[in-house]
């Protein structure tokens, strides 16, 4: 493989934007991509996935690098020449490169291998947490959390079935195949913008993790229900619980941001979902206007997302110890404020993207120590290693 200077440079700008401005990678990714039209899609790829790989393996090459963690220009440079050399990518003739020990960067990878936080690059709390309330699991989870995460898609049932929905796709050149776990999921043979394709642009499909696609029929969703989506956000598990309702009924989805909410509305009208309304919380009065009013609730929590890390390599720099304490406070005050809405004889999940049993099992015992008036009928836990997707929990509680 040959590294064009051009190209090279753009990972090197995004890197700044994320080491040094705290941008998020995922929105420099797509700017960066717009840089330059003439780019092709092998030029593309390798921008995208350079920048993800070293965001995602930051620690470890600059350990291997000795940068510090300072990252001026120069130690973004040598970062970089740390992950051509693994990659066995030769360095060429460039001032950037002059003097690039690859030798030693070899070996110091060899022997960083037998150090777990340096191995799978995360930062000492994580490594400890991870430890502490996985035990030796957490070895087998942080390494597939470490893989790049599979593009998959969810079939719009309100418009197409998942068979026929793979034969368009086929037509416009973009190959899929089935998933076991979830009956309406694609998965993309190979990384493409499905974004640009005329079957997203008719509503057909969603990009949504195979994962979370199991959240909303845990819900156990009936055609004619009232459902409220109390954490809908732009909406990916409120559009599921649409297609699983057939559009029958009434589903109100709930969330704090209103831009969210607005996303949520072009991408109900463009999916051909009618059955949502929604409402932007403010304060407890748009809780207690609900109370006892429906027939299921979702209470997708905001979480610490380390089931998600695949997908979003960053969050593990951006994340610390105070907040996962922030958000199981929050979680707990959500799942009490938020059951008040479920009416006897209904049905709540509660569901987060972590791994952590403080975020999952042990939020739901609390919960149920407190409120007697519910029972759990089941909860599930998908482990990114057993499954290959992301990791999720999901508990769903009856109201006596």
């Amino acid at each position: 493989m040959r590294l064009h200077r051009n190209l090279v440079l753009a990972v090197i700008h995004a890197l700044d934007l994320i080491y040094n401005e705290n941008e998020y990678a995922d929105k420099v990714v797509q700017k960066t991509l717009k840089l330059d039209k003439r780019w092709g899609v092998r030029d593309r790829k390798f921008v995208a996935e350079t920048i993800y790989d070293m965001v995602r393996w930051k620690r470890l090459y600059n350990e291997i690098a000795g940068t510090k963690e300072h990252y001026s220009r120069d130690n973004l440079w040598k970062n970089f020449a740390v992950w051509a050399t693994l990659k066995g990518i030769d360095l060429p003739d460039w001032r950037y490169f002059e003097g690039t020990p690859t030798r030693r960067i070899k070996g110091k990878f060899d022997e960083l291998q037998s150090i777990r936080k340096f191995r799978e690059s995360i930062p000492d709390w994580l490594d400890e947490t991870g430890e502490a309330e996985l035990g030796k699991q957490w070895d087998v989870e942080i390494k597939e959390l470490n893989k790049q995460a599979r593009v998959i898609l969810r079939t719009n049932t309100l418009k197409t079935n998942r068979k026929e929905l793979q034969r368009l796709l086929h037509e416009e050149e973009i190959e899929t195949e089935t998933v076991p776990s979830a009956p309406d999921a694609l998965v993309l043979v190979e990384r493409k913008n499905v974004f640009l394709s005329q079957a997203f642009k008719k509503g057909l499909f969603e990009v949504q993790d195979a994962s979370s696609q199991l959240v909303a029929p845990f819900l156990d969703v009936k055609p004619g229900q009232k459902v409220i989506d109390t954490c809908a956000g732009a909406g990916g598990k409120t559009l599921h619980l649409a297609s699983l309702m057939e559009n029958k009924g009434q589903i109100i989805a709930l969330d704090i941001h209103g831009h969210k909410l607005a996303e949520l509305k072009k991408r109900a009208k463009r999916d051909g979902a009618h059955n949502i309304e929604t409402r932007t919380i403010e304060g407890t009065k748009s809780i207690k206007k609900l109370k006892g009013k429906a027939d299921r609730v979702l209470i997708d929590a905001p979480c610490s997302g380390i089931g998600v890390l695949k997908r979003n390599p960053d969050s593990k720099w951006k994340l610390n110890a105070d907040f996962i304490d922030r958000i199981r406070k929050t979680q707990a005050e959500i799942l009490d404020q938020y059951a008040s809405m479920v009416k006897t004889g209904g049905k709540l999940v509660y569901a987060t993207c972590s791994i952590l049993p403080s975020e999952n099992e042990k939020q739901v015992k609390a919960f149920l120590a407190n409120h007697k008036e519910f029972e759990m009928i089941k909860d599930k836990k998908v482990s990114p290693a057993a499954s290959g997707f992301d990791g999720f929990y999901m508990a769903l509680l009856e109201r006596r």
